[in-house]
């Protein structure tokens, strides 16, 4: 997340610069009707964008709204059909961090509670008039990012010539959005930050025409702890309903341990104790600044401390028995997922940022280990050390940063692959990528794909810029990345998890998953890393890693 959020703040001074100039509403961008209310955005000529920002898809979450499903806006809003100017930038959610580890990005912006908001971004020149949709989560670890700071679309939209509609949404973060326990469970609702995406993916269905959008050809998108949402949004109810959206990209998906019940009583109470409350109905009656600085608190007085080690965020999705049914990857290995066109990557260093320097010694490592796997036992560790050798790395920080990236990202790209090529009747749909450029850290992917200006400046090669985001769009208009793939830049065909990478890989490789390996010094298909011993292992130890 380190190289995300430096990413992004190396384009934030040019970005704020050129928003102060565009925010003017324009008489050629076309005022938006939604039947209950009417929204007049503004045009960036030179990226070829019309903007619709801080639109509201749900009421605001105080009061008796805290920790509690949200309530669609159709339902509760005073607007009585009036034109609103929707351009400016809407607040972001409130903002913490994990102490040791990572820092949340700063909200420019400002923060509230009445957060739940979303940006749309329009081709000026649409090619027709119901464009697919990529319908962007953010990532941030589940404490911290916005919609237009952390994954915005207007060098998507600008690079996609026409074919495609963006929408950047937000929602609750931290304890606002992912404190559980008996209580919240008995008189509110469990994962309310994950309730408030699907409500703002269900805004997407009822609304999205009006824009030019197509609801039927949405797909969702998310990097890091948006990359862990939209495997949430796969295995959501079981997979047994009907589905917001057509295809998913997870991108560097952040599974992160899901705190269970002990856990989230410990954070509720921990909550109850620093506030002076003494029940849920005095948490919601605090002033919003104030449950801001007892969100931070909470993870301060809880760090380091079993299911809150170094790396991880505390806050996060829990298994409620509704909406999150069961653990990843038990609903992935049972085929309770929706069956969709998937992509999935990750990047080549991702347990750097999230493990500690420090460490000099497997005693503090297994020490580490056990805050982050409270069920593990012997026979966990053994196995553990006898598939991440010491002797096979540098030092404990690289054994560390090895076992821990294959856990929480590597390896769930491998699980969600092979179990969407199983269930998916066009087991060819599905698409797997390993990023070897840029930083090569976390997020790494991030300034290639997703920028708030035109001309990528966090990306150290506009080429491959210009190459991932073809694939992108190419995959938002066709649930494949190759037929809008940028040859001109030097795009090669991205073959699927299941091709076999015919006539690419040595012969007598061609029976494996394939991936998309891009490096410094090309693209090539190779076969998955992560379908290994190693992953194998994780995968069988779920209960004791997940949760």
């Amino acid at each position: 997340m380190k190289s995300l959020v430096s990413g992004s703040l190396a384009a934030l001074a040019v970005y704020l610069t050129a928003f102060a100039h565009a925010q003017v509403p324009s008489s050629t961008v076309p005022v938006v009707d939604l039947g209950y209310v009417k929204y007049s955005g503004y045009q960036n000529a030179t990226a070829g964008i019309n903007y619709y920002r801080g639109i509201r898809y749900a009421a605001a979450p105080t009061g008796e709204l805290r920790w509690a499903k949200p309530v669609p806006i159709e339902f509760a809003n005073n607007y009585s059909g009036r034109t609103i100017n929707a351009s400016s930038l809407g607040p972001a959610c409130y903002q913490s961090s994990a102490r040791g580890a990572y820092s949340a990005p700063s909200a420019p912006q400002g923060q509230s509670e009445d957060c739940l908001l979303l940006d749309v971004l329009v081709p000026a020149q649409p090619v027709s008039t119901a464009l697919p949709v990529l319908f962007t989560i953010h990532g941030g670890g589940y404490v911290g990012g916005s919609a237009p700071f952390s994954y915005p679309g207007d060098a998507l939209v600008n690079r996609s010539n026409g074919n495609i509609i963006y929408v950047g949404i937000q929602y609750r973060l931290g304890m606002f959005g992912f404190m559980g326990g008996d209580v919240v469970a008995e008189n509110g609702a469990l994962n309310a930050g994950l309730l408030d995406q699907r409500t703002a993916m269900d805004w997407v269905q009822r609304n999205i025409r009006a824009f030019g959008g197509d609801p039927a050809r949405v797909t969702i998108w998310g990097g890091s702890a948006g990359g862990g949402s939209v495997s949430c949004h796969l295995i959501a109810n079981g997979g047994s309903d009907f589905a917001p959206f057509a295809a998913a990209i997870s991108d560097h998906p952040w599974w992160q341990p899901f705190a269970n019940k002990s856990t989230q009583n410990t954070q509720y109470n921990t909550a109850l104790s620093l506030s002076g409350c003494a029940d849920l109905n005095c948490l919601r009656s605090l002033p919003s600044d104030t449950l801001g600085t007892l969100n931070q608190a909470v993870i301060n007085a809880t760090y380091p401390g079993p299911g809150n080690a170094y790396g991880v965020f505390y806050w996060g999705p829990v298994v409620d028995g509704k909406f999150i049914r069961d653990l990843p990857d038990q609903e992935f290995a049972r085929g309770n997922f929706y069956k969709v066109p998937l992509i999935t990557n990750r990047d080549a260093y991702e347990g750097v940022t999230f493990s500690n320097m420090t460490q000099t010694s497997q005693v503090d490592e297994t020490t580490d280990a056990r805050s982050l796997f409270p069920f593990a036992g012997p026979s966990f560790f053994s196995r553990l050390y006898s598939l991440y050798p010491r002797a096979s790395f540098n030092s404990t920080f690289f054994q560390r940063v090895t076992w821990f990236g294959d856990f929480i990202i590597n390896c769930p790209t491998y699980y969600m692959a092979s179990s969407m090529v199983d269930a998916l009747s066009n087991s060819s749909a599905v698409f797997k990528l390993t990023f070897a450029a840029g930083s090569e850290l976390h997020g790494a992917t991030n300034p290639f794909i997703s920028s708030n200006v035109t001309n990528y400046p966090s990306a150290n090669n506009l080429s491959l810029a210009h190459i991932m985001t073809s694939y992108w769009v190419s995959f938002t208009v066709f649930h494949d990345p190759n037929p809008l793939r940028d040859v001109a830049s030097g795009a090669p065909f991205w073959p699927s998890y299941v091709s076999g990478g015919q006539g690419s890989l040595a012969e007598g490789e061609g029976v494996g998953f394939t991936v998309q390996a891009v490096n410094y010094n090309d693209i090539t298909p190779v076969q998955d890393p992560d379908a290994s011993q190693r992953c194998d292992f994780f995968n069988s130890r779920g209960w004791q890693v997940r949760n």
